[in-house]
């Protein structure tokens, strides 16, 4: 698990080289005569590293003397919010990453003509640090089942799904695909409808919601330090949070089935009273022990899904029409799945969504980068809460991954460390055993 953590087979770290070179190539056009007429002032496409580190949010480069670059303000963003790792995630095949790598956004002229990457005439340098990366990776679990393990958006930031490879590739080899698209039904499993299975032409027969005990406590108000102590009060009010998720995928015409991923501190009472307060809103809850007994204690919950995929209760859709524009797209995802009453666009947003549709962009989703701590925008606001006003604060094209990415709130693509960071508790002995990751 910790080889998988830290750094797999480079994917990533192949993915950021690459992105950090397209920042170069920007650059070193500018600073080489500037035959395309680049406005530097204009220029979106980021740097990233795959860390938290917020003293690069905002930097200035190219100090010094006029061989040192042209100055300019830069932005570093983390490594699995890049366009590049949602390219990789939503490219077929090598043609296909060089043909989205081509259609990437990454600036404009002084005549404000906007500029693809693909007019540098470096795709090809970008597609060959890539050409392994692409490919998915195959592991296994502890009972020696086979998985794919490929890509890393995090729903927060990003598009939050594998690979669209990694999925080819399973659907190819099993009767039944399990994939994940993590941080909730308002982020990972919206993103994973409207985005993913758009892109791939996928269509899921069943989801599964993983649930605590624990965490339906804290939607009810209970604090982290005291939700080992039952409390059915508690989480008969924080099952209004799950309540949300499972009206949200029926939106889509899926079925779903609840998984109740137990803790050892969880009561009868309390498992019970989930799985009754689960059956009225229409979704089988089941218990699921695979921490502590691994494939043994998740039989029923794959018989469950078996069940529910072959009745062929599902037909699937997707929750707005690509024919909507931008901001009508966003208002649906803010109202439908978040539960927000209105959207809050600032004028300078609407007029660069405008401009997307004027430049052939209409048709592309939306990709919403909020919180995970909240069905809304703000992580204080727990449980369900509705008739809120949603605050869009950015956006940007993503014109080579194939969508439009929304900033909503306080979210940030490049995160910082908290005052008591994981570091602090990580070590590695001299037979190479690391310790303290998880």
């Amino acid at each position: 698990m910790e080889e998988i953590n830290l750094h797999f087979t480079g994917d990533i770290h192949a993915i950021s080289i690459a992105n950090n070179l397209i920042a170069a190539l920007i650059d070193n056009h500018i600073q080489q005569g500037n035959a395309l007429h680049l406005d530097p002032r204009t220029i979106i496409w980021k740097r990233c590293v795959d860390l938290n580190d917020r003293e690069l949010r905002n930097i200035t480069i190219g100090l010094g003397g006029r061989t040192d670059g042209v100055p300019r303000e830069d932005h570093f963003i983390i490594s699995v919010a890049s366009e590049l790792m949602a390219i990789v995630c939503l490219s077929v095949s090598i043609s296909d990453l060089k043909k989205r790598i081509d259609n990437i956004t990454i600036c404009q002229t002084y005549d404000k003509r906007a500029v693809r990457f693909g007019e540098l005439k470096c795709t090809g340098a970008i597609a060959a640090l890539l050409k392994d990366a692409i490919r998915p990776n195959l592991v296994q679990t502890l009972e020696k089942n086979p998985v794919f393990v490929h890509g890393g958006p995090f729903a927060n930031i990003a598009q939050g799904t594998n690979s669209i490879n990694a999925t080819y590739s399973a659907l190819a080899c099993g009767d039944y695909v399990v994939t994940e698209a993590g941080f909730a039904a308002d982020l990972g499993a919206e993103k994973f409808m409207d985005i993913k299975c758009r892109t791939a032409g996928l269509s899921p027969d069943v989801v599964v919601i993983v649930a605590t005990v624990r965490a339906l406590k804290m939607h009810g108000g209970v604090a982290k330090a005291d939700l080992s102590m039952p409390d059915t009060d508690s989480l008969r009010k924080g099952f209004e949070n799950l309540a949300v998720h499972i009206e949200n995928i029926s939106k889509f015409g899926v079925p779903s089935v609840v998984a109740i991923n137990k803790f050892v501190t969880d009561t009868e009472e309390e498992i019970e009273l989930l799985k009754k307060l689960c059956a009225e809103k229409g979704s089988k809850a089941v218990l699921c022990e695979g921490w502590g007994k691994g494939g043994e204690g998740m039989t029923e919950l794959a018989h469950t899904v078996v069940e529910i995929a072959e009745s062929g209760e599902a037909n699937f859709h997707y929750l707005y029409e690509s024919h909507l524009s931008l901001a009508d797209k966003v208002r649906t995802i803010a109202k439908e799945i978040y539960r927000a009453k209105s959207v809050e666009f600032p004028p300078s947003v609407l007029k660069k969504l405008r401009e997307y549709e004027e430049r052939g962009f209409k048709e592309l989703p939306v990709c919403i980068a909020k919180t995970q701590n909240s069905i809304s925008h703000d992580p204080k606001l727990i449980g369900a809460p509705k008739d809120y006003v949603f605050p869009v604060r950015d956006c940007q094209l993503y014109s080579g991954a194939g969508f439009v990415v929304v900033l909503a709130g306080d979210i940030m693509t490049m995160p910082g460390l908290p005052k008591l960071p994981a570091a602090l508790n990580i070590d590695v002995d001299d037979d190479g055993k690391i310790s303290g990751l998880f």
